[in-house]
């Protein structure tokens, strides 16, 4: 995939849906690369496709990676709240034919995949915080 392609495609989305920043869509690429070649490592070196989870999860191990405390406020900065937003971006590229998909593959994959407070926020509050955290969040 051509940088200015991908550019013009992120471009075309913005033309009809301003709710992520164009440097979203740039990580989410990043994201998929590093998820498409983890993916391949536990698969004998071997290309597969990743499922929404698995792109989810790709995508915050690599914005706690590259962001470490400040993924968080990143994500709100990019417009992204929850990892149904990762799935909106996805599908928005799959239109502009920048990202391919199987006939399984749906929004709702990327609905629940994980919760981005107890992701990028839970992990880097101290220890008695993040348990006093975990039970609040355990008991509703």
């Amino acid at each position: 995939m051509k940088a200015l392609q991908f550019e013009q495609a992120v471009e075309n989305v913005l033309k009809r849906d301003k709710r992520y920043d164009p440097l979203a869509y740039l990580f989410l690429k990043e994201a998929l690369d590093f998820t498409l070649k983890r993916a391949a490592e536990g698969n004998g070196g071997e290309p597969r496709h990743v499922s929404g989870v698995e792109l989810c999860h790709g995508f915050r191990d690599l914005a706690i990676q590259e962001f470490g405390p400040m993924a968080s406020t990143l994500m709100r900065e990019w417009g992204l709240r929850e990892s149904s937003d990762i799935g909106e971006m996805v599908f928005h590229l799959i239109e502009e034919q920048m990202f391919g998909k199987q006939d399984s593959d749906t929004k709702e994959d990327f609905a629940s995949a994980f919760d981005f407070d107890d992701a990028f926020i839970l992990p880097f509050q101290p220890k008695q915080r993040r348990a006093n955290l975990q039970g609040s969040l355990t008991a509703n």
